[in-house]
């Protein structure tokens, strides 16, 4: 999810909101979504987070508290957000950032169900070696 899909909806508004740590983006299709930080930050697009293949993605968490520190345009097609624990390499296009807002329950589903098969608490602290494969990025 690269770019933009053609006829794909685009952001007509697109608000941060720091005290309940969410996105609010109103789409073109007349759908609105709050998308929470942490679950932005979980499903970064980034080869940090997503590896650069099936079966690379390193699991998130003890990132419940993450905020976002800025937003910034990608050209005409999506956004790159700081967030507070210095991840910034993640590029969010229209298009997941609409896949977000809509399949948020299956990805919170998701999420937790790959958290319980690692052993892992949502909470807990990334382990050190986590981002060891993409070290170079």
């Amino acid at each position: 999810m690269a770019g933009l899909q053609t006829g794909a909806p685009t952001p007509q508004t697109l608000t941060v909101h720091n005290q309940s740590r969410v996105l609010e983006v109103a789409f073109s299709d007349g759908a609105a979504f709050r998308i929470p930080f942490e679950l932005m930050r979980i499903y970064s697009p980034s080869a940090e987070v997503q590896g650069h293949g099936p079966g690379q993605e390193v699991l998130q968490t003890g990132k419940r508290e993450v905020d976002l520190s800025a937003l910034e345009p990608v050209g005409n097609y999506a956004v790159q957000p700081t967030f507070s624990d210095g991840h910034d390499s993640g590029i969010f296009s229209w298009d997941y950032l609409y896949f977000l807002g809509s399949k948020q329950e299956s990805l919170w589903l998701d999420y937790e169900q790959r958290l319980q098969t690692a052993g892992l608490q949502r909470d807990a602290p990334m382990a050190e070696n986590a981002g060891a494969a993409c070290a170079s990025h």
